[in-house]
């Protein structure tokens, strides 16, 4: 799915450095649509730009300041606001991942969302909540629920990135080198059970198939490298020749 990234709006944030760390986690995900309501130090903030360290500056030269949570969705056709506590109303209340999937379908519907961030001390007041569509309400330690702005911004951010990448749950890292093909750890498999065999490893004979078995099972689930598969070859043959030498 495509479609518009959504606008993240920050009402009443106190702390320059809070913003540029929010647009810092921003960029980081893609997203630069940054608008600001009433901030507490005005705009522009340098302690902001500060945090905002390079690159994410950017995303605070475009952004836009508002006077407002009206004015600042009022091109919106759906609001998320984050809380804490769904404040006695009627609204669906759901967590980041699940609003990002919201988010990405309403966008590639052709419609603009915005997400409402509340300033750090007391997050967002009721007739801020009363205007957005649905809550995201972050599943944390129930004694310990008060989660930093930039944080938040960074949590919501990176669930709007996911829904959309398409990169794997998880990789190996290689580090510069090739998973071995089967028949290098074919030969990597002769090379020991021949040397197993000269050292008597496999006895008794009626138990020799069955270990020899084991051990090919063994190679199997390692995801072994070519690196890996010269570095095992190396030590048997070093064993081998100290044996020999002595």
């Amino acid at each position: 799915m495509a479609g518009d990234p959504p606008v993240f709006v920050l009402v009443r944030p106190q702390m320059g450095e809070n913003i540029g760390a929010a647009a810092r986690a921003m960029l980081n995900f893609g997203l630069g649509r940054l608008r600001l309501v009433d901030p507490r130090d005005g705009w522009p903030n340098e302690r902001a730009v500060a945090m905002a360290s390079g690159a994410a500056g950017r995303v605070l030269d475009h952004a836009g300041l508002l006077a407002t949570v009206p004015e600042a969705i009022g091109d919106c056709a759906f609001t998320f606001a984050t809380t804490a506590r769904a404040r006695d109303m009627t609204k669906p209340v759901m967590t980041p991942e699940a609003a990002m999937a919201r988010a990405r379908a309403l966008a590639a519907a052709g419609h603009r969302v915005a997400v409402l961030f509340g300033p750090e001390r007391t997050g967002l007041e009721n007739a801020e909540i009363s205007r957005a569509n649905a809550l995201i309400s972050v599943p944390v330690n129930p004694d310990f629920p008060s989660i930093n702005l930039a944080q938040a911004v960074l949590l919501c951010a990176y669930e709007w990135r996911r829904q959309g990448d398409s990169a794997p749950p998880e990789r190996l890292a290689l580090a510069g080198t090739d998973l071995a093909p089967a028949i290098e750890v074919e030969r990597l498999g002769d090379h020991y059970e021949a040397r197993l065999e000269e050292a008597g490893f496999f006895f008794p004979p009626t138990k020799a198939a069955g270990m020899k078995q084991n051990l090919r099972n063994l190679w199997s689930r390692m995801p072994l490298t070519r690196a890996d598969v010269q570095t095992l070859h190396g030590i048997l043959r070093q064993i081998t020749r100290h044996r020999d030498s002595g």
